[in-house]
């Protein structure tokens, strides 16, 4: 029986007897917050968790297994809430994830994947046109000119050319059979949800599979393929979540990972932008052509900027969901926040942490008068009860945005008189 390794995210040191190979491995992948000998138990390593959750499994050719399990703090149902909502905010339902009873991530990410795909095949598998390159003895489509010189030399057969073909072998198949497979693969899928899956892969064999190392095709959300939307978003959290690696020492590493910092940042800026629409204006995920210098050298990159409906930026906010502690305070984020508002020429920045990993204050910044906000969104609750929350930070950042903007304006026809 494969050894399991229990973690739990940002959680405390624990010392686990393991084959030094092992150890080494886990060291040098860095997915783990801390990797290192025991200096008090020979033969032990000392594992700490990180921001990322999941299974992964480290296995020798003809050797022992290691399996380490990384638990979220939040509960399962709210990480895939998290998720869901980022991948499509106006998508999203309340009550849409059932997780049955698995209550550990990979054993309910498994069974919502596959209940999702049932869903979505229900009506038979989605058909549409492919583009298609060949080889062929009969002109169909397009010449391929170019390709038809540079392959064949003059030769008359066979012809190269691209036509568009009416099939089930499309992308948005091809990435479902992808997240089937690679489930399948994972440690830790429950046997009643691996026959499911299974039976979800012969609906799909027809479908080519994915290259390993290559990026997944490319879909669009239309009214055509609106029935997989659910379905495709999962199987694209699979896929990015998933590694395959080979490491020194002819060991293997195979799993799935979650980043909680990702997570929650893809979450945090996508509900502030839903909040933000009735409110005008427009919002800027991942923000750019942002410079801290006038010689522009200095490129920032603040999560979220909203900009008034004069263009004008008004409201800065940045997703932590863990403080960033240098020796002291205060910490790196705040001296991050405060070069985003002194670049945007804002008296006010917000710095948004998942409750419990920092505090709910603010800070004045002496000489400035800047004013940094450090928020505290609380995970544990409902969906509905998080973005309602989230729904009345993005009212008190625009309310303060527009009494700075006043007070400036104010400001500034006091001294013009």
């Amino acid at each position: 029986m494969t050894p399991v390794l229990s973690l739990v995210e940002h959680g405390p040191t624990r010392s686990f007897p393991l084959p030094d190979a092992v150890g080494r491995a886990l060291a040098a992948e860095k997915f783990l917050e801390e990797a290192g000998p025991d200096p008090y138990e020979p033969g032990a390593w000392r594992l700490r968790a990180g921001s990322k959750v999941g299974a992964v499994v480290i296995a020798a050719p003809g050797g022992e297994s290691v399996t380490v399990r990384i638990t979220p703090k939040v509960p399962v149902a709210r990480l895939f809430f998290l998720i869901g909502y980022s991948s499509d905010p106006r998508g999203w339902r309340n009550g849409s994830v059932d997780l049955a009873e698995h209550d550990e991530l990979l054993p309910a990410l498994a069974h919502l994947v596959e209940r999702q795909i049932d869903r979505a095949l229900r009506q038979g598998l989605l058909q549409g046109y492919r583009t298609t390159d060949e080889s062929a003895h009969v002109v169909r489509g397009r010449l391929r000119e170019a390709e038809q010189i540079r392959r064949r030399f003059g030769m008359p057969l066979p012809v190269e050319v691209t036509f568009d073909e009416f099939s089930t072998d499309i992308a948005e198949n091809r990435l479902l059979h992808g997240a089937v497979d690679r489930l399948l693969r994972l440690p830790g899928v429950p046997g009643a949800v691996r026959a499911r899956l299974t039976h979800q892969r012969s609906r799909l064999a027809d479908i080519t599979p994915l290259v390993p190392g290559q990026a997944p095709p490319a879909w669009r959300p239309t009214r055509l393929n609106a029935r997989y939307h659910a379905a495709l978003h999962l199987a694209e959290a699979v896929l990015k979540g998933s590694s395959t690696e080979h490491l020194p020492g002819r060991l293997r590493m195979d799993g799935f990972l979650f980043d909680m910092n990702g997570v929650y940042e893809d979450f945090v800026c996508k509900a502030l932008r839903e909040a933000m629409r009735t409110h005008g204006g427009r919002s800027a995920l991942q923000a750019q052509n942002i410079h801290m210098d006038e010689g522009e050298s200095i490129r920032l990159r603040p999560d979220f900027v909203w900009y008034g409906d004069s263009g004008m930026p008004m409201v800065v906010a940045d997703a932590k969901y863990k403080a960033r502690r240098n020796r002291g305070f205060p910490n790196g984020d705040l001296y991050q926040m405060l070069a985003y508002c002194m670049a945007l020429g804002l008296s006010e920045g917000h710095l948004v942490y998942a409750k419990g990993n920092a505090p709910h204050t603010s800070h004045r910044v002496r000489h400035a008068g800047t004013v940094l906000h450090q928020h505290a969104i609380d995970l544990d609750q409902q969906p509905v009860g998080l973005l309602a929350e989230i729904g009345a930070l993005a009212r008190r950042m625009i309310h303060g945005s527009v009494k700075s903007s006043t007070g400036r304006q104010s400001s500034g026809r006091s001294s013009d008189t």
